[in-house]
């Protein structure tokens, strides 16, 4: 029995759960460069956190039967990382940049220029000397896309974006990963799971393995709903997947529209996080607003989730 939720993870298109529209373009992808005998087109994979990007990169490269070489945006530091990642590929290899976004706009440069000469240009005194590149397949997965130059953009052939989850769906994907990892539990427990994720299934994987934990740690063997109830409760996640800092937000507002300034020194964070990362989830889900003023207010369903958080439901 593996006791890591993350031992296990799909290793084909077949696999994947969701993201319909992103499984069929990779899939007609592949089909016409096998027919062709080519390498997999150039993507770019957009979306927020968690919802598959880095796995859907790791399938194409075990669909294509490649080598796979895989870096985050942050590690490229200077000119010989990214030369050093371009001359490891070999035909038809799989290269993979996590949070392309991070790379500074000078490698942005480098790298679309190498993918138009397939070549890497190196500068030495008068004369520019040049190394030939295998045609590598270039994965580019961003959270946010527009902090990639537009050449780098233009340059990839497909464009696939990664969409939140339905409960329906990560209570698959929660089902699916029990069964391979042998753990045994109770099936109502998983659309439960699956109702506090956002729509993430990182968020929704991350919970199972606190339930199980709660279950080892009892010496139990099935995960039960008294083992989520008890993880929720370590972890300070309510029946909505809110954390303490967006409960807080919540009862802030629960006391009327207020402006994100005000709300930023209440909870004391800067503004940017706030608008970044603590409000989108709270606007999609439907609790939260901005009025014509910028000032933000519940909705009827903030206002009665307020109310079961001072109920202590």
């Amino acid at each position: 029995m593996n006791h890591e939720v993350n031992d296990i993870k799909p290793s084909s298109l077949s696999h994947i759960v969701g993201q319909r529209s992103v499984v069929e373009q990779v899939r007609v992808a592949l089909d016409a460069c096998f027919q062709d005998n080519r390498r997999m087109d150039h993507c770019l994979m957009v979306g927020p956190p968690g919802l598959g990007k880095s796995v859907t990169a790791s399938i194409v490269a075990q669909e294509m039967a490649t080598d796979f070489h895989e870096v985050l945006g942050q590690s490229i530091a200077a000119p010989a990382d990214l030369n050093a990642l371009l001359l490891l590929a070999k035909e038809k290899s799989v290269i993979h940049i996590d949070e392309a976004h991070e790379l500074k706009k000078e490698y942005q440069t480098c790298l679309y220029l190498a993918l138009d000469q397939k070549k890497l240009l190196l500068p030495g005194g008068k004369n520019v000397q040049s190394l030939p590149l295998n045609d590598f397949t270039l994965l580019l997965s961003t959270t946010d896309e527009y902090c990639l130059l537009q050449p780098l953009r233009d340059r990839m052939r497909l464009v696939l974006r990664f969409e939140f989850y339905s409960v329906d769906e990560l209570t698959t994907v929660l089902k699916h990963r029990t069964k391979c990892l042998r753990w045994e539990i109770d099936e109502a427990v998983l659309p439960l799971i699956a109702q506090r994720a956002r729509g993430t299934p990182r968020l929704a994987l991350r919970l199972l393995q606190a339930c199980y934990r709660v279950c080892r740690s009892l010496g139990e063997a099935a995960i039960t709903q008294e083992h989520l109830s008890r993880a929720c409760q370590l972890e300070n996640v309510d029946g909505l997947g809110l954390g303490p800092i967006e409960q807080k937000y919540i009862a802030i507002l629960a006391d009327g529209p207020k402006r994100l300034n005000v709300i930023s020194s209440l909870l004391g964070l800067p503004s940017r996080t706030i608008s970044q990362v603590t409000e989108p989830f709270l606007i999609r889900a439907g609790l939260v607003i901005k009025d014509d003023q910028g000032r933000r207010q519940l909705t009827t369903l903030g206002h009665q989730h307020a109310s079961s958080l001072k109920s202590g439901f």
